[in-house]
C-alpha cells in the first residue's frame, strides 16, 4: 500500500514539476539548471544530495514567492531523475503588521507547490519564539501580538536624538534572531537560499548592526561581503538580542528549547546573480501559477514588509508637526518627495510614480488620509498616535534628556508633574495618576520606561543607511512657543 502511495505521489510531484515548468521562460530554464548545479556543488555533489538541508524564508513579497518557486523547480528535477533529492526547510515568522495580502499569497504559494503533504518538505512558522506547523487560518497570538509591540517601543526609543529616526529597526533585530534560530532548529540546516542582492544584502546587515547597538549588542563582523558574513553576525547577536532591554521581566525563551541545536553548520548560497533579472519575466510564474496578489505600490516604497506606506507617511507627517514645527502634511509631502526620488533611482514605472503622487499628494484626501493612517497603526501595531509621538521624542533616554521638551511641545499640562515623573522613573512612589499618564502616553509599563530611563546614551555606531531611514534632519521647535505647543497637544 505504501508503495502505490509512493508512486501515486510521485506521479502528483511531477505533475506539479511540469506544470511550474510551463511557466518558465527559456531563460529561466536555464537558471533553473545553474540552480541546480549550485546546490548540487555546495551539497558535495550528488550522492550526497539527500543529506542536504536547504532554508529559505517567506514573506508573501514577489522576491520570497519567486525563490520558493525556483527551489521547488529545483527540488523535483532533481528527484525526476536520481533516487533522493534535497530537503527543504520554509520559515515564516509573524510579525505584527504583515498585510492580508502577504498572508495569503504565502498560503496560495505553498499550495501551488504542493508542499505540505510532502515529506522532503518542512514548512513552519514562528510566533513568539515559538516553532509551529504552518497553520494558514491561524492569526497572530496574543503574546505575539503584544512582545511585538513591545519590542517596536523599547528598540524605537533607543536612538540618538537629534540624528535619523529609524523607529522600526526591531525589525532587524526580529527578523535576525529568527534566521538564526530557525537554521538550528531541529538537526539544523546546510544551506540558506534568498533572493536579494548583494547592495540589499549589505543594507540588512548595516541596519541590524545599528538595530543592535541600540540594545547594547556591538557586532565586530564586517558584514562587506552581504550574506556570506550573516551568519558570523548572527552569532555575535546571540539567542537572545533583547536581554539588556528585559533584565528583570524577560520574554518568553525560544521553544521548544529541546529541539534546538547548540551549533550551526549553515552557509549562504548565493543564487541571485544566476535568476532572470528581468521582472516582467516573472509574472507569468507568480500570477497565473502561484497566485500572487501584487500590492506594488507597497513593494516600491517600504522598507520592510511590516510597515505600511500610509504609516511610515503618517510617522513623517508627525515628525513635521510635533517636532519640527510644521504642518502635518509637509512631512507627508516630504515623505512623498524622498519615496519618488528613490522610486526614479530603481526604475519605477511612472504609472506607480503617479499612484504614490494620488495615494499621498493629494490635498482633498488628506483628512481622510492621516485618520485612516491612525487607525492603522493602532489596529496593525496596536499603538495610538500619541505613543508615536512619544516614540519620535524618545524622551525617557538619558535619564529623561528630552521630558522637558517632550512635554512643552506636546502635553505643556504635565510640566508641573516633571519632578514625579522623574521620581517614577528612577523607581519611587508617585501618584497613581502620574504613573497612569506614563503608560497611556507611552504604551509602556513603568518599569521599562525606568529600563529606558537608566540605560544610559545610545552608542553612536554605524551611521545610518539612507534607503532605511524614515526621516532626518530634525529641526526643534523653540522652546518658549507654549501656547504653538498646546495647540498641537496630543490627545490621548
Amino acid at each position: 500500500m505504501t508503495s502505490i502511495h509512493d508512486q501515486a505521489m510521485n506521479y502528483v510531484y511531477q505533475q506539479v514539476l511540469q506544470r511550474l515548468l510551463n511557466y518558465f521562460s527559456r531563460a529561466e530554464r536555464t537558471a533553473l539548471q545553474l540552480v541546480i548545479q549550485r546546490l548540487v556543488l555546495a551539497a558535495g555533489g550528488m550522492d550526497r544530495i539527500g543529506e542536504y538541508k536547504v532554508l529559505t524564508i517567506q514573506t508573501g513579497t514577489r522576491d520570497s514567492c519567486y525563490t520558493l518557486a525556483m527551489l521547488r523547480a529545483a527540488q523535483l528535477s532533481i528527484a525526476g531523475r536520481a533516487p533522493v533529492t534535497f530537503q527543504l526547510r520554509v520559515a515564516s515568522l509573524r510579525l505584527n503588521g504583515i498585510s492580508l495580502t502577504a498572508r495569503e499569497n504565502t498560503q496560495r504559494s505553498y499550495s501551488a507547490l504542493f508542499l505540505h503533504d510532502d515529506p522532503r518538505v518542512e514548512v513552519v512558522t514562528v510566533d513568539d519564539r515559538q516553532v509551529l506547523p504552518f497553520d494558514p487560518q491561524a492569526a497572530i497570538s496574543d503574546a505575539g501580538r503584544e512582545a511585538n509591540r513591545i519590542n517596536l517601543l523599547m528598540v524605537g526609543h533607543r536612538r540618538v536624538r537629534d540624528q535619523a529616526i529609524n523607529v522600526w529597526d526591531d525589525y532587524y533585530l526580529a527578523t535576525g534572531e529568527f534566521y538564526g534560530q530557525i537554521a538550528r532548529w531541529r538537526g539544523g540546516v546546510d544551506a540558506f537560499v534568498c533572493n536579494e542582492n548583494l547592495r540589499q544584502q549589505k543594507l540588512y546587515i548595516t541596519a541590524l548592526k545599528r538595530a543592535a547597538a541600540k540594545v547594547g549588542v556591538r557586532i565586530c563582523t564586517p558584514g562587506s561581503d552581504g550574506f556570506e558574513q550573516l551568519f558570523d553576525v548572527l552569532d555575535e547577536l546571540g539567542n537572545d538580542c533583547y536581554r539588556a532591554l528585559y533584565t528583570n521581566q524577560g520574554q518568553a525563551p525560544w521553544r521548544p528549547a529541546e529541539e534546538f541545536e547548540a551549533c550551526r553548520r549553515t552557509t549562504f548560497v548565493d543564487i541571485q546573480e544566476v535568476l532572470v533579472s528581468n521582472l516582467e519575466e516573472r509574472w507569468p510564474l507568480l500570477t497565473d501559477f502561484l497566485g500572487f496578489q501584487p500590492d506594488e505600490l507597497s513593494a516600491h516604497l517600504s522598507d520592510n514588509e511590516c510597515v505600511s506606506p500610509s504609516i511610515a507617511a503618517h510617522l513623517r507627517g508627525l515628525h513635521a508637526c510635533f517636532v519640527q514645527g510644521r504642518s502635518y502634511e509637509s512631512g507627508v509631502t516630504d515623505y512623498l518627495q524622498r519615496s519618488l526620488v528613490l522610486m526614479r533611482r530603481r526604475q519605477v514605472p511612472e504609472r506607480l510614480c503617479d499612484q504614490a503622487r494620488e495615494a499621498f499628494g493629494n490635498p482633498l484626501r488628506a483628512s481622510e488620509r492621516r485618520a485612516q493612517a491612525a487607525a492603522d497603526a493602532q489596529r496593525h501595531l496596536g499603538l495610538s498616535e500619541a505613543q508615536l509621538v512619544c516614540l519620535l521624542f524618545a524622551p525617557f533616554n538619558e535619564r529623561g534628556a528630552a521630558l522637558e521638551r517632550f512635554l512643552r511641545q506636546c502635553h505643556p499640562g504635565m510640566l508641573v508633574a516633571m519632578p514625579d515623573l522623574h521620581r517614577a522613573m528612577q523607581g519611587y512612589s508617585v501618584p497613581d495618576q502620574i504613573l497612569q499618564w506614563m503608560v497611556d502616553v507611552s504604551g509602556l509599563s513603568v518599569a521599562l520606561i525606568g529600563t529606558l530611563y537608566h540605560m544610559g546614551p545610545t552608542p553612536e555606531v554605524y551611521g545610518h543607511t539612507p534607503e532605511l531611514t524614515a526621516v532626518k534632519n530634525a529641526t526643534p521647535v523653540s522652546g518658549g512657543d507654549t501656547a504653538a505647543a498646546g495647540e498641537r497637544s496630543v490627545k490621548r
